[in-house]
């Protein structure tokens, strides 16, 4: 962890010299950011391990229930924070402050924290020996996991498609361009997801964990992206926008303790490492599709006068967005339909 991190602060330094010698291009971010990236495929799997050592069993999901209150803290306040910085020093002041919260963080990562190893020396050699085929080995013989985490690479590549994606294009066509009501249903989403961490780490929460994950994936594709594609003001889809990331922190938490509690921790570096790939490799197809299906299907479509056009636009309206509405339709219905079908798969194979 340390050694990525490492890595991704020299990428910012660099960028961070590069622009105070005006020599800054666009090539550049793209390569810190492959390189930052590809560390934290290395970080992501590490850090996973390192919660599992140190964090109770019965507390992985508060524990959970917290990374999901920080992330979305981040994902609404940062944006604030670093347009006043932006306005307050430039760029060399955004990069500062990242280079001083990174230094903060290592020094309490080297000094503070300390990750029990339980492995013995003929473990680790096995260890190395075995891999990430190992990794793969072990999800095809355990089908509980392998489900779970197919249907997660499935929400990824759903969400891509839509929130991702074409939710800021939609919102703008269909507000006259009102950045505003772009802003708020963005902090709406940022909200929701505070909301549900808090909720998951207060413990209060005692459901099982293959509900935890399938009932509230199926909550937030059918009240998140219905009424994202049904609505037509600010309040609904900001309404949405809290339906659909509300229910995150549940997912996430009953994700984590499945693996945690299923996965021996010998193994986990390699099975969070197969996770992760598995899981992140639809995000950029999910990306790319998008974009595609909004401008070369969805919106000619809706802009045609087929009867089904005709139907569908009863419920999202007409106009330009209305196309881009139609898909919150597709990934809402296809998102809760493969969530309860999922869950009744799992459960079969957990019987």
């Amino acid at each position: 962890m340390l050694t990525a991190d490492s890595v991704a602060a020299i990428c910012s330094l660099l960028v961070l010299l590069l622009s105070r010698q005006e020599q800054l291009m666009l090539w550049h971010i793209y390569l810190t950011n492959c390189i930052t990236g590809f560390m934290n495929a290395f970080q992501a799997p590490a850090s996973s391990v390192a919660i599992g050592k140190i964090v109770p069993q019965d507390k992985i999901k508060q524990v959970s229930g917290l990374d999901s209150f920080s992330s979305n803290l981040v994902m609404v306040f940062s944006p604030m924070l670093a347009a006043a910085l932006f306005a307050a020093g430039g760029l060399t002041l955004v990069i500062a402050i990242d280079l001083i919260s990174f230094c903060f963080a290592f020094l309490v990562l080297l000094f503070v924290l300390r990750i029990p190893e339980e492995l013995s020396a003929a473990k680790g050699e096995n260890r190395q020996k075995g891999g990430l085929k190992e990794g793969l080995d072990y999800l095809r013989r355990t089908p509980v996991i392998y489900i779970n985490i197919i249907t997660m690479a499935l929400i990824n590549f759903l969400s891509r498609l839509t929130y991702e994606n074409i939710l800021s294009p939609m919102i703008l066509s269909r507000s006259g361009n009102d950045t505003a009501v772009l802003g708020i249903v963005n902090a709406a989403i940022g909200i929701g997801g505070i909301a549900g961490g808090i909720l998951v780490s207060s413990g209060k929460i005692k459901w099982d964990s293959l509900k935890m994950i399938y009932f509230s994936a199926a909550f937030s594709f059918c009240f998140g992206d219905l009424l994202m594609g049904m609505g037509r003001n600010v309040y609904l889809w900001s309404l949405a926008a809290i339906a659909a990331s509300f229910p995150i922190a549940f997912i996430d938490a009953g994700h984590m303790d499945i693996l945690y509690r299923t996965v021996p921790s010998d193994i986990q570096g390699r099975v969070f490492a197969v996770r992760n790939a598995l899981q992140k490799s639809t995000i950029p197809l999910g990306i790319l599709l998008g974009g595609a299906l909004a401008d070369y299907v969805f919106e000619p479509f809706m802009a045609g006068e087929s009867s089904l056009a005709a139907v569908l636009s009863l419920l999202v309206g007409t106009g330009s967005g209305s196309g881009m509405a139609v898909m919150f339709l597709c990934t809402g219905i296809l998102g809760s339909t493969c969530s309860i079908l999922s869950y009744r798969k799992i459960r079969a194979c957990s019987h």
